[in-house]
Formats: structure tokens, sequence, C-alpha cells
């Protein structure tokens, strides 16, 4: 079960789709060229491929153990995290004062899918570190920097994220763990967490908890909820361990897939409570936290993005290698030769490019909303990659799911046999679609928060550029085939949709809501089939500036596959956002008994 990391594609993408180029000429990532994100790419896919991706299958069998309120990773998983780290990687998109490297958060996230598809559960550890140094960099004191933040950045401590409770899942508002002032500045901690992701684990000597908590005289609801750093181990002035904190893992859950990752039951305070420190300004510690989890949100969009790539290579390799039927020849023949094995290959290629287009489209939003020096740009730029936000997380674990499934489906039986690594990529793919807000919750946010940004503009802007792209298409001299029609057809549905939900949201909430998920899912196909044929345009025009690399032409027909036979749902659910919400709403005979 050999993997190989997609640099090649990833940095055409970067280097001819984003704004990576614009960020190192105008001075904003000083550092930044081509040769030194080529560089990086290759050696993150290098550890990938060489270091964790061995441990995929291992880990799968063996799991994380809990003995005695210790939890211990499978073989090779400290040792391999210990190397990671010597060389770096934690730090890449961290700030250089902190010992990070201060690169784009657009080529850390390229680099994650890399790691991800070598073993997501491993990489679920360094993920949430991730957005616990976002959070801290942008909400902590300086005192709890100092203290913490280059032991984060550094991967000598790795860090959590604490929502959810046994009665509180997408309703963070119904939380009750509670947090009590303390004369020297500190809180008190009492209450459980549970599905928190390495919230205990054998790899590093602290773990800094970002915990959730509301004080007694909070208001009720989200408005009432506080941030708190919650260390494993309490940190003296001089940076040494000190005792032990108030807090503990209860269990570790018994999973569908991702069975090394330890999912952990947290308990705060059986004693006196857990000490913690406040990070931002009470009782707005939802705000705070939404850094964090937007992301790990798109984080786990690149997720999607990762176990896709992962299943399409093996798959790939089954069909060329599995001999079943005869071929025109009257010979047995691959079975990729078999045109419907075909269709399934190519859909689970095109939606794997599709979904990494729309990630590294977000990430590169996100990007030049920190580091662009104009206000008005920089402001732009923040609403498109708050956009993209929740597509990247939804439609791309969609498609991760997916193609997963496809993959299970071309290995046949063997598909369903554990031993071929299939199964594992399907299982451990099915929990991207749940966690870090459900794809549901995902499809709300777009429609009631996201399209309706700046009264509707960013979502003009944004549909501006897809029509430029379509119309860049009609002009080109390659064989696009159908896809410019294709693409026209689905801009109308997305922008007559689009429409509706913008004038139902304040008349009939519900009715706009019943469409959200389909919505999401047209616009995820719309925005994937503009992005990939932005990346087929410029490989188009490196053709005609004598460029024969094979890829370019591949990268073509990809465009063209994925507009001439995924696009066209886009029409299909027109009705499905439209017209479809009663029988939505009046649901109670259809679901009675």
């Amino acid at each position: 079960m050999r993997y190989s990391a997609p640099v090649n594609d990833t940095l055409f993408f970067l280097e001819h789709c984003t704004s990576l180029r614009r960020l190192s000429d105008e001075g904003m990532v000083p550092d930044l060229s081509p040769d030194l994100v080529k560089s990086v790419l290759e050696e993150a896919g290098k550890f990938a491929s060489e270091r964790i991706a061995p441990l995929n299958r291992i880990g799968d069998i063996e799991g994380a153990k809990f003995e005695n309120g210790v939890v211990r990773t499978p073989k090779g998983w400290k040792e391999t995290y210990h190397a990671w780290c010597a060389a770096g990687w934690q730090g890449l998109g961290a700030p250089a004062e902190y010992g990070g490297q201060g690169l784009p958060n657009i080529v850390n996230m390229a680099c994650a899918e890399f790691w991800t598809a070598a073993s997501m559960a491993w990489a679920l550890g360094p993920l949430l570190t991730t957005a616990a140094i976002e959070a801290m960099h942008a909400h902590a004191s300086e005192a709890l920097k100092k203290k913490y933040f280059a032991r984060l950045v550094s991967g000598e401590w790795t860090g959590t994220m604490q929502l959810t409770e046994p009665q509180a899942g997408s309703d963070v508002g119904a939380l009750t763990t509670r947090a009590v002032r303390q004369p020297d500045g500190s809180y008190r901690l009492k209450g459980q967490k549970i599905f928190i992701t390495y919230g205990e684990h054998d790899m590093t000597d602290n773990i800094v908890h970002f915990v959730l908590a509301r004080l007694p005289d909070a208001p009720a609801g989200t408005r009432g909820i506080s941030l708190f750093l919650v260390p494993k181990f309490m940190v003296k002035d001089d940076g040494s361990l000190g005792q032990r904190n108030d807090l503990r893992a209860a269990s570790v859950e018994h999973k569908l897939g991702i069975h090394a990752s330890p999912t952990c039951v947290m308990v705060y305070g059986d004693h006196d409570g857990a000490v913690g420190y406040l990070v931002g300004e009470e009782n707005k510690g939802l705000h705070c936290m939404f850094t964090m989890m937007n992301n790990a949100r798109l984080g786990v969009g690149v997720q999607g993005v990762a176990i896709a790539e992962r299943a399409m290579q093996q798959a790939l390799d089954y069909a060329r290698e599995r001999k079943q039927g005869q071929g025109a020849d009257g010979r047995q023949t691959a079975i990729i030769n078999h045109p419907d094995v075909k269709r399934m290959l190519l859909t689970m290629r095109a939606l794997t490019s599709a979904s990494r287009a729309i990630s590294l489209k977000c990430a590169d939003a996100l990007d030049r909303a920190k580091l662009l020096k104009d206000v008005g740009e920089r402001k732009a730029a923040f609403e498109e990659g708050n956009l993209l936000t929740p597509i990247a997380k939804a439609f791309s674990t969609d498609a991760g799911i997916e193609v997963a499934s496809l993959g299970v489906q071309i290995h046949g039986g063997m598909g369903f046999i554990e031993e071929t690594g299939a199964a594992q990529h399907y299982r451990d793919a099915r929990i991207s679609a749940i966690y870090e807000g459900t794809n549901g919750i995902q499809s709300i946010d777009l429609v009631t928060r996201k399209i309706t940004q700046s009264g509707g503009e960013t979502l003009k802007k944004m549909l501006a550029g897809f029509h430029a792209t379509s119309a860049a298409v009609k002009a080109s001299k390659e064989n696009f085939g159908e896809a410019a029609a294709r693409l026209d057809e689905g801009l109308e549905a997305l922008e007559k949709t689009s429409r509706h939900l913008l004038e139902t949201l304040g008349r009939k909430p519900d009715d706009a809501l019943a469409g959200a998920t389909p919505y999401l899912r047209l616009f995820g196909l719309v925005a994937g089939a503009s992005y990939l044929a932005e990346a087929a345009l410029a490989a188009a025009k490196a053709r005609a500036n004598g460029d024969s690399d094979p890829a370019h032409l591949a990268r073509i027909e990809i465009a063209r596959f994925f507009a001439e036979n995924l696009l066209p749902a886009a029409t299909g659910l027109v009705p499905v956002v439209m017209t479809s919400a009663q029988s939505v709403l009046n649901s109670e005979m259809a679901l009675a008994g």
C-alpha cells in the first residue's frame, strides 16, 4: 500500500492559481520563492511516504491502548513524531519570533495533505496543535505565550480543542463545564468533555488543553462561554514541569476508524478543580475558539482531500494489476481497461483534484486576509476565505467518503477484506463529515452567515470570477469539449439558487435551511469545476508555449471530465434547493411509527 505525495500537481496549482507569487514579489513573505516551496513540499512528501505511511496499517490494527489512565500509541508512533518535530514541521506556518518558519498557511495545508494521506490517525495530533497555535497567537496574553507558545510551535508539547460534552455537541451553548475565578488570577475548572482527539497520549511530556467553560455569573447560551488554557502538567516560571493538574482521561473510545488516534473522555476537577488560564476575555471564548475551529475546519477539509488521494492511488494500482474479463482482442485484460472502471477512477481523480483546489483556494484567501497591505483587500480576502471554509470542509470530506467508497468498489470483494487496506480508508474517512462541525452545520453556516456577507457582495465577486473562467475556457484553442457549456449551466444554477435562498431566509428561514445541504453540494460542484478549469487554462497556456509535459494534458482532461460528468448534477439540485422544502418540513407521517 504505497503512497506517493502529489507534489507536482500541488506545486502547479500553487504557482498558477494562488497568490503565492504575489506574496513573494510584493515582499509580504520576503524569503518565499518557488524553489523554497518546491523544496518544502518535496521533503514533506518524502517524510510522508517513507516515515508516516508505513505506520498506517500498524496503527489501524494496534490502535491506541488505554491502561490505568495512560494512553499508549502504536509502535513507531512516538519515534516518528519526534523525528517530524526535529525537522521543524510543526512550526512551518508559525511566527518566526517563536521559533516557527513563518510560511503562508497554504504551504502548511499542502504539506498537511501529504502527512494525512500517509496516516490520517497520526496526522490528527499535529492538526489540533496547529489550530491551538493559531488561537494562541491571536488571543492569548503575552505571559501565556512566553510560557507555552514556543513549546507548541516546536511540537515539544501538543494542543487539544475541547468543546463537546455529553449534552452539548453542535449546541455549544448547552455546555456545563464550570470555571471559578481564583485570587491569583487563575481559574479552577470542573466538568467533563467527550470526543477529545489526542486528549491523552505518550508522545510528549505535556499537553496543552484549550477548554470552553462557563463562569458562575456568565450570561446564558453562547454569550456566556470563556476559553481557558489548561495544561496537563503545571509549568514553573523557569519552564520546567511541576505537579500534575487536576484532570485525567477517563476512557478512550472504540471507533469505526482512525483507531490509532486516541479519542478521549476528559474529566476536570476530581478534587479542587483543574487550574486554567483565561485566553482572550471572559465570556468571549467562542470568538477565540472560532479562530481555532476555522483552522481545524479547513484542516479537516484537507483530510477529505488526503484520504481521497490515498484511496485513489491504491485503487489505480489495483486496477492496473487485477486482470478480469476480456479486452477487445479476446484476451484477459486488466480491469482498468473496462469503461465502467475507467469512469470510477476518473470520478475519484476528478473529485480529489476539485477538493484540493477548493481547499487551497480557501487557504490562499485566508493568507491574503493576514498579509495584504491594503485594508480593503484584507477584508475582501477574509470574507472570501470565510465563504469557502464551510465548502472546503463539507464538500471535500463528502468527496473523501465517496472516493474511498469507490476505492472499495474497484477492489471488488477484496475491497471488503481488511488486508487490502481499501476498507480502512473508507472507515477512516467517515468521521471527517462529522467532527469539527457536522457537514449539516457547515451547510447552515454557508446559507445563514457566509453568502449574506456584505449584503451578498462577496458571493457576487466569487461568481464574477467563475464567469471570467468560463469565458476564458470558451476563448481557449484547447479542446475542452462541452466544459464551457456545462460551466455556464452550473453557474446559472448557482446564481438562481443563491438568489432564492437570500430572498427566502428572511421570510421562511426553515425553507431555506431545508435546502442548505444540497445548496452546498451545488456550490462545491461549481467551485470545483471552475478551479479545475483555471488550472487547465494554465496548463493549456504552458502547452501553447511549447511545454510538452504530459501532466498538462492530464489537467485539461480532468477539468473536462469533471465539467461533463459531475457538474451536470448541479442543475438537478436546483429544484431540490428551491421547491422541496415542504416535503422535508411536513414529514411527520413519513417518519411516524
